[in-house]
């Protein structure tokens, strides 16, 4: 999950798709990362933070970090949540940078339309409440997607 500065969309796509595959009992690895660097080391914005654990979900542990050119080759998926942070990925990562690998995560819940997951940064807690709810969707249908093309 990549977004900017890491502390406000990727930190809860991060925590909801977690909680998603514990209580699904997938053993998935997932993490997040900005591309811009500013926030590293910081814990999620506070709205972030609020709305996860109105949601059940504790993300107070995550620490922000730089998107870097070998998450590429250590992740089988890097979920963007914008058009600008899948440039910055393209650009972070040069002639490694595989399109295959690279899917907005809002692709999943509305297929081919590339929308961005809106950055709160700066708003009001409903900003963020609407963010949680485009995520947790998302997440449910990319779980589903990738769980129904192990069956087959």
């Amino acid at each position: 999950m990549v977004c900017l500065g890491n502390i406000c969309r990727s930190p809860l796509a991060e925590g909801v798709l977690q909680e998603k595959c514990k209580s699904r009992g997938l053993n998935w690895t997932i993490d997040s990362a900005g591309t811009n660097g500013y926030h590293d080391g910081e814990r999620p914005h506070p709205l972030s933070q609020s709305v996860a654990k109105m949601n059940g979900i504790d993300i107070s542990q995550q620490r922000s970090r730089r998107f870097r050119p070998d998450d590429l080759e250590a992740f089988d998926l890097i979920l963007p949540m914008a058009n600008d942070v899948m440039r910055d990925i393209r650009s972070i990562c040069g002639k490694q940078y595989n399109p295959v690998k690279v899917i907005l995560l809002l692709d999943y819940l509305f297929p081919n339309s590339n929308m961005d997951v809106p950055d709160p940064w700066s708003h009001s807690i409903a900003a963020y409440h609407e963010v949680f709810d485009l995520i947790e969707k998302a997440c449910d249908k990319l779980i589903e997607h990738h769980t129904s093309q192990k069956q087959q």
